[in-house]
C-alpha cells in the first residue's frame, strides 16, 4: 500500500507511457478511424507527437485532436506498437487533458453527473418497462444478487448498465451459466458504475471514486476473477482504473475477463450441453476492439449444430457499435453496408454480440427478412434456454403511445409515471437509432408508425 491517490497514480502509469513512446507513428497509421476523421494525409508522427503534448499539458495541433476524439477503441493501434505502449490508453488520457483545458473543473464534475444521471434513469426505467422486481433482483438491482447468498461464489458477474436496456441478453448469460453448473453473484448497474462516464468529462478524481467503490464490491469470489458483459466497462476497468489500484495497493483485487471471452475457454462444456440443432444461416456482426471476444463468438457458434455461418466480409471497427457514435456519418454507412450485405448473402438471422449494437439494429428487422438477433439466443436456443426479446418487440411498433400502453402492468408494479416513461421511450428506445428505419426492401410507406406488437 503506498500514499498515492488514484490520480497520481494514473499519472505515473501515463507519464511511463508517454516515455516509451518512440512517437513512430505506427499506431496512427493502422487506425481505422484516422480516414473517417480527414486525417488521413496527415504526418502519423506528428498526429502521435501531438497526443503526448495534449497529454503533457501543450496545445497540439488540430489533426491530434481529432484524432483523439474520433477514437471508437478498435485496438489495433495497441497490436502495431513494438514498445508496449498502450496507445488507446493515451488516447483517452488525450481527451482528459482536451476536456481540462476547455472546461473548468466544476463543468467537468457536473457534465460528469448530469451523464451519470441520465444514464442511470433510462437503465432503471428501460429495464423496468421489461420485467418484474424478482427477475431485476437476479440481475443484481434493487436487492439480492444471484443464487449463492452466504457464501463466495465461483466468479462476479458484471452486468455493466446498458446490457440492462435488453435484459434478455443478460438473463440468458445467467441462465447458460447455471446450465454449466457455475456458481455467480450478479452485480451491476449504476450503483456499480465502472467511472468511464465521469472519465469522459475530465473528472478523473470523481471517476476514480466510482471505479474503486465498484471493484471494492466486487472483490469477493473463489476465483478472483470478475466476468464482464460490458466492453466499454472491461476497457475503463482493466486500462485504466485496475492499474492504478495495483499502483496503489501492491496488488490488483481481481483480473477480469469479458463473458464471451470466459465462454470460448469452456467450448467442450458447451457443445455438450447443445443439445438442439438449431438451423440458421448467420452472419456475425462484429467489432475488433477485444478480439479474445470476436475469436470466442465465432467459435462458439461453429459449435452450435445446424449453424451455418457466412462471411460477410465487411469492414470491423470499433469497439462495439456505440463507439462508432464519435463518426457518425461512417457508422450509418457501414450499418446500411452490413444490412445490405446480408440481404445479398440470405442470410436468416444478423448475430450480434454486444448489447449497444442490438438495440441500434434490432428494428430494422422491419425492414430486412432476416432476423436480428444475439449470440446469446443463439446459443440458448441450442442448450434449450429462451428468454423473450421484450426490447425488440417493443422497439418494432415504433409508436410511443402504444408502447407505454404494452407496458401499463410493468408501470404499474414499479409505481412509474406514465408521462415520464412516455418520455424515456422516445429519447432511449426510439431515439436510439443511428440508421433510421423505413428504408429496406421491406419497407412501405408510413410503415414505421402505429404497427401492432406481435
Amino acid at each position: 500500500m503506498t500514499d498515492l491517490t488514484f490520480e497520481a497514480a494514473l499519472n505515473d502509469r501515463t507519464n511511463e507511457m508517454l516515455d516509451a513512446c518512440t512517437r513512430c507513428g505506427k499506431c496512427v497509421e493502422v487506425c481505422p478511424s484516422a480516414q473517417p476523421a480527414n486525417i488521413k494525409d496527415a504526418a502519423p508522427a506528428d498526429v502521435i507527437a501531438g497526443i503526448i503534448d495534449f497529454v503533457r499539458g501543450g496545445d497540439g495541433p488540430e489533426t491530434s485532436r481529432r484524432w483523439a476524439t474520433s477514437c471508437t477503441l478498435s485496438g489495433a493501434c495497441i497490436e502495431a506498437c513494438d514498445e508496449g505502449v498502450n496507445p488507446r490508453f493515451l488516447l483517452a488520457m488525450a481527451r482528459v487533458a482536451i476536456r481540462r483545458r476547455d472546461f473548468e473543473p466544476a463543468q467537468q464534475r457536473r457534465d460528469g453527473l448530469t451523464k451519470y444521471r441520465d444514464t442511470s434513469r433510462e437503465v432503471t426505467m428501460l429495464s423496468q418497462l421489461q420485467l418484474e422486481r424478482a427477475a431485476l433482483e437476479r440481475l443484481g438491482q434493487g436487492g439480492a444478487s444471484g443464487p449463492v447468498p452466504g457464501e463466495a461464489p465461483d466468479f462476479i458477474f458484471y452486468t455493466g448498465c446498458n446490457v440492462l436496456r435488453t435484459p434478455h441478453i443478460a438473463l440468458l448469460a445467467l441462465d447458460i451459466m447455471d446450465t454449466l453448473g457455475i456458481s455467480y453473484r450478479s452485480m451491476g448497474g449504476p450503483s456499480h458504475c465502472c467511472g468511464v462516464v465521469q472519465l469522459r468529462t475530465g473528472d478523473v478524481e470523481m471517476s476514480g471514486r466510482m471505479g474503486t467503490n465498484s471493484i471494492d464490491k466486487m472483490s469477493h469470489s473463489k476465483s478472483g476473477q470478475v466476468l464482464s458483459w460490458c466492453p466499454s466497462c472491461q476497457v475503463q476497468f482493466t486500462e485504466t482504473t485496475l492499474p492504478a489500484i495495483e499502483r496503489q495497493r501492491g496488488s490488483r483485487p481481481f483480473e477480469m475477463t469479458p463473458f464471451i471471452a470466459f465462454l470460448g475457454t469452456r467450448l467442450d462444456a458447451l457443445k455438450a450441453a447443445c443439445r438442439e440443432p438449431v438451423a440458421l444461416r448467420v452472419a456475425l456482426h462484429q467489432h475488433p476492439g477485444m478480439p479474445s471476444v470476436v475469436r470466442a463468438a465465432s467459435a462458439i457458434l461453429q459449435a452450435i449444430p445446424g449453424v451455418e455461418i457466412v462471411d460477410l466480409k465487411q469492414p470491423a471497427i470499433g469497439l462495439q457499435s456505440a463507439s462508432l457514435g464519435v463518426i457518425a456519418a461512417h457508422k450509418q454507412e457501414l450499418q446500411r453496408a452490413e444490412l445490405q450485405a446480408a440481404y445479398d448473402a440470405g442470410v436468416d438471422a444478423l448475430v450480434t454480440i454486444y448489447h449497444s449494437e442490438h438495440r441500434e439494429l434490432c428494428a430494422h428487422e422491419f425492414d430486412w427478412p432476416f432476423r436480428i438477433v444475439n449470440l446469446m439466443e443463439v446459443l440458448g436456443q441450442s442448450m434449450g434456454l429462451h428468454r423473450h426479446d421484450r426490447y425488440k418487440e417493443l422497439k418494432l411498433a415504433q409508436d410511443a403511445d402504444l408502447i407505454v400502453g404494452e407496458c401499463h402492468d410493468l408501470i404499474a408494479h414499479h409505481a412509474i409515471d406514465p408521462a415520464l416513461a412516455r418520455e424515456m421511450v422516445v429519447k432511449a428506445m426510439l431515439g436510439d437509432q443511428p440508421l433510421p428505419v423505413g428504408n429496406g426492401p421491406l419497407s412501405a410507406p408510413a410503415a414505421t408508425a402505429n404497427t401492432p406488437l406481435a
